[in-house]
């Protein structure tokens, strides 16, 4: 598979198209792959709450656009702001396991995400109100 320009703009025209501005594609090949690896597609204005994945790290990858990473600590005070635009050389991050985090889009952006294991919902207690 391809992931060329003229793809991640379909995948882009679908978040567009989508009430939350963002669009998920599964990159696993088989039932049997116990692995996150997707691509994201998100536009400016795409809400994604404060959250923690306990159980896994998370590697972020962008291919296109640019937007900020902000990591939070228990009490939901900023600790620290991570601005990923490949255009700049920061292309990557990879967020511990238990760090509380969300984005900010700052144009229609295309990341890769990898997690370990396989997707479980969040739990209430690993969102932040």
């Amino acid at each position: 598979m391809l992931i060329d320009n003229a793809f991640m703009d379909e995948l882009l025209q679908q978040a567009q198209a989508s009430p939350r501005l963002r669009m998920n594609y599964d990159l696993r090949t088989t039932v049997d792959d116990q692995s996150q690896r997707m691509l994201n597609a998100m536009l400016p204005g795409t809400l994604l709450p404060i959250h923690r994945h306990p159980h896994t790290t998370e590697v972020v990858i962008i291919m296109r656009g640019n937007m900020d990473e902000v990591f939070f600590d228990n009490d939901g005070r900023e600790t620290g702001r991570y601005h990923l635009d490949p255009s700049t050389g920061h292309c990557a991050l990879s967020i511990p396991r238990g760090q509380w985090h969300t984005v900010e889009v700052l144009s229609p952006t295309v990341i890769f995400e990898a997690k370990d294991g396989p997707w479980t919902p969040l739990q209430p207690e690993d969102t932040l109100s």
